[in-house]
């Protein structure tokens, strides 16, 4: 006993091991770097595959073609006419051909305000009773008026009005089939989703007059051209990063590129040349819409209530036709029919390469935790270095002991021992915590603010209050720290608290963000990698410019500027957008920006402008 405590005690104060940690963080930031890198590797990465069989795709005989070509040439002309009219106008005709296909229809009101805005107008939808079904379960076929870009989706409302007419002749049919044709693509599937679970704010959205059983599935055309296409682009992610069901993906992939012959894209990647840089470029689009947390289609309202949708966008100039994707759409629901249960067999958590090429979370995890990791590291080892005692400059009579053997104490009983080894090394110096605990939860407070205030400006003041905001973030942060200093002079140790406290909090924030939003906690944790190594330079101006420029470059205000020049938007159409996503979709990607990272950003300011008070060496100290 006496032996492992004087080693334990002198490997604590040890000074190659206190050299270790900061080394120990780097490692795990660039190995998790390294690691998301050899993702698209074909030893790291796997081809898809269906693990629900009852799924069967592309094992029918689809019949959707002749007469229903004419049908649907029709209905677009008829869609066409009503391009300009009204959505009450709209629906009052939309109405009348689900009647005269035989299906039951009904209306929603709706009406949102954010930033400023109101977003008003009426959905219209048609239940297809399955005739053997018990109405306990249904899929849905969306085709939204006007797609995500604004744009008429005149192909889309006709072919959803042709499948209609269509499948009410058929008798196969075991779950009820709805037809839902919503005023836009971004409020009207939202309202008439939460109306369909009970989660809807009435009087603004009305409840739903009709209803069917459990959702299982939806599938959105957005099909806004005349001409033939010749690829078939799916869209699948969904609100705050979450995905639908791997293998419904898998399932219109495999309907679309073995049962039809149509080529499939992800992300945008219109030509994929199955190559490394190909599967990165695809991955990161995808990390990117993840990390973003918007809704990228009509399908992303339905995720968020365990309902997997998709999003399927003809594209290009080829020879395919409306017939081909109607099939697509047919094949897709008679293999959604034949589900005896809910999918939950494959994936929900995944990164996918290309249409047949993905990566579970049990491989792309370990990525995001090592660069979560790292602060916690760091975390611990600020917590033991503010416990050690003051260096004394001259030595004590007990340290004299350092060189008598260790030998010498063996033998002896716990009491001896201790007084044997130099008291240094057994004592922790008191922390003095609530300075520290102060400054980190008042930056944490902080954080709503922003959040409320972008979240409730109007759209004509988004742009100066953003403006005003950036300039005195860039200019607060050393107020406070010059305010830290005159009125509270902190300690070196008071300086390693705060930034401990700091990095644990975020380090447990991304941990657990990680198993949620794989890639907002690694594009956050990769921006904030260098408060692990911020800390007052009161010697060394230079190094103190340095880090004040590389973190001001990597300011959350910074960060957004860039990205709304590189994508060339406005930054009060991004904030709007965000406000919109708070208040509609429920949207959380703020909450991560202003309320985890913007706090972290601000301590690691405040630390690097702070100026330590030199500390004396007769502190208190308590008994390890």
């Amino acid at each position: 006993m006496s032996r492992l405590l004087s080693s334990a005690s002198l490997l604590r104060r040890d000074p190659r091991l206190l050299k270790v940690p900061p080394y120990l963080s780097l490692l795990c930031v660039v190995i998790g770097i390294a690691w998301l890198l050899l993702l698209p590797l074909d030893d790291y990465s796997r081809k898809t595959y269906i693990s629900e069989n009852a799924l069967l795709p592309g094992q029918v005989h689809t019949y959707f073609a002749g007469s229903d070509q004419n049908v649907f040439r029709g209905y677009k002309r008829e869609v066409d006419a009503l391009e300009d009219r009204s959505n009450i106008e709209v629906n009052d005709k939309l109405e009348e051909f689900f009647k005269a296909s035989g299906l039951k229809v009904a209306r929603q009101r709706y009406e949102y305000k954010s930033a400023g805005e109101t977003y008003a107008g009426e959905n219209i939808y048609a239940i297809l009773h399955a005739p053997r079904g018990d109405a306990t379960e249904a899929i849905v076929l969306v085709g939204a008026w006007r797609n995500v870009d604004g744009v008429l989706n005149r192909s889309g409302v006709a072919l959803v009005l042709t499948l209609a007419r269509y499948f009410k002749r058929w008798s196969l049919w075991s779950k009820d089939i709805i037809f839902l044709i919503s005023a836009d693509s971004r409020a009207g599937p939202q309202a008439w989703v939460d109306a369909y679970h009970d989660t809807h704010q009435s009087p603004s959205i009305e409840s739903l007059p009709l209803k069917s059983g459990a959702l299982q599935g939806a599938v959105v055309i957005d099909y806004p051209f005349d001409h033939r296409f010749e690829s078939l682009h799916v869209v699948y992610d969904g609100i705050n990063g979450q995905l639908p069901n791997l293998d419904l993906l898998n399932t219109v992939v495999a309907i679309a590129s073995g049962q039809m012959g149509i080529p499939t894209s992800l992300q945008q990647m219109w030509q994929h040349s199955d190559t490394y840089k190909d599967r990165l470029q695809t991955m990161l689009r995808g990390m990117l819409n993840q990390g973003l947390g918007h809704a990228s289609g009509p399908h992303s309202s339905f995720i968020p209530y365990h309902v997997d949708a998709i999003t399927l966008q003809p594209y290009g100039e080829g020879w395919q036709d409306e017939m081909a994707m109607g099939r697509v759409i047919e094949s897709t629901f008679r293999s959604l029919n034949n589900l005896l249960e809910h999918l939950h067999q494959s994936f929900f958590f995944y990164l996918l390469m290309q249409a047949n090429r993905f990566v579970s979370i049990g491989t792309y995890l370990p990525s995001a935790m090592l660069v979560a990791v790292n602060f916690t590291i760091m975390a611990i080892f600020l917590w033991l270095k503010s416990g050690s005692p003051v260096e004394k400059k001259k030595p004590s009579p007990s340290a004299l002991i350092r060189e008598k053997p260790l030998a010498q104490i063996q033998g002896m009983d716990d009491v001896k021992a201790k007084a044997l080894i130099p008291e240094d090394t057994l004592t922790v110096r008191e922390r003095e915590l609530f300075l520290p605990l102060s400054v980190v939860a008042g930056s944490q407070f902080l954080g709503v603010l922003p959040l409320y205030i972008f979240n409730h400006t109007s759209e004509q003041m988004l742009t100066p209050v953003f403006a005003i905001f950036a300039i005195l973030n860039s200019i607060f942060p050393y107020i406070l720290s010059t305010a830290l200093i005159r009125y509270f002079s902190p300690t070196t140790q008071q300086y390693q608290l705060i930034k401990s406290f700091s990095l644990l909090l975020l380090g447990m924030f991304l941990s657990a963000l990680a198993t949620l939003n794989f890639s907002l906690a690694f594009l956050v944790g990769l921006f904030a990698a260098p408060l692990t190594y911020v800390e007052p330079f009161p010697r060394r101006p230079i190094t103190t410019v340095g880090f004040a420029l590389l973190l001001s470059l990597l300011a959350p205000t910074v960060v957004l500027l860039a990205g709304t020049y590189y994508w060339q938007l406005g930054v009060a159409e991004v904030l709007k957008e965000a406000a919109f996503g708070w208040d509609v979709w429920g949207m959380n990607t703020q909450v991560v920006v202003w309320c985890v990272w913007w706090p972290s950003w601000v301590v690691g300011m405040i630390l690097l402008f702070g100026r330590p008070r030199e500390e004396g060496t007769d502190g208190k100290k308590v008994a390890s």
